[in-house]
């Protein structure tokens, strides 16, 4: 008998319905954030954009981010590179409109951000173009298949490259997180999103298989803590 681990569910989660708005949607919003900052999560992508540019940023900087939810991280960019007096060009990514909506209330502050809804798969995103496109917590939402044309676009309209930040499907991460949202969080979305994101997350071995579906050749993967995947994706 197969184990649950054993390969990644295509199992659908509660935030993959592009209709979900309301006070659960927040909710949810606010509790990601919560976990993601705790955690660390986030500071994984930022970690993989400072490898991808390697100290050596222009001028300026364009990142598209993918997925983006409430804009937390590209909040933590914006602070990130205002610190270095670089300036960047932050746009998020996401075909709820009512997450994108959210997104601009929670970002107001920061003049460097702005949203578009957009669907991936459509010829608006495709004729998109950016420095540096990001991936947190996104990828899991797709198939293996999917991923592979979804890196190719990405690679096509980025100029720098990529980086993926998506979790690593492990029993220990599954259990931790079904019990800490059971325990903890107020958002039905959370307590059953949470443990099954974990069980549609990645062994190394699939991500490389999408990597080489995809046609990249030029990247590096890296286990981060918790429990998450770092891909950094160079142009060449």
């Amino acid at each position: 008998m197969k184990s649950i681990f054993s390969e990644r569910s295509n199992a659908i989660e509660i935030m993959d319905d592009l209709n979900c708005k309301g006070e659960v949607v927040d909710q949810t919003l606010r509790e990601l954030e919560f976990i993601n900052r705790k955690l660390g999560g986030n500071q994984i992508t930022v970690n993989g954009i400072n490898s991808l540019l390697q100290k050596k940023i222009s001028s300026s900087l364009e990142v598209i981010d993918l997925g983006c939810g409430g804009g937390d991280m590209l909040i933590l960019l914006s602070k990130e590179f205002s610190k270095r007096k670089t300036p960047i060009n932050l746009i998020g990514v996401d075909a709820n409109p009512n997450i994108i909506e959210y997104a601009k209330n929670n970002t107001r502050d920061f003049a460097n951000i702005n949203f578009e809804t957009i669907n991936i798969f459509s010829k608006e995103f495709e004729s998109k173009t950016c420095d540096v496109a990001t991936a947190t917590l996104f990828f899991h939402h797709f198939t293996s298949a999917q991923l592979a044309e979804i890196i190719k676009k990405l690679y096509a309209l980025s100029r720098i490259g990529i980086v993926i930040n998506d979790l690593h499907r492990h029993p220990l991460a599954y259990y931790s997180i079904k019990l800490l949202t059971k325990l903890f969080s107020k958002s039905a979305m959370v307590k059953f999103d949470a443990p099954l994101s974990v069980l549609r997350g990645f062994s190394r071995k699939e991500i490389e298989g999408i990597l080489s579906q995809a046609g990249i050749r030029n990247y590096s993967v890296s286990w981060r803590w918790a429990f998450r995947w770092e891909v950094v994706i160079w142009k060449t």
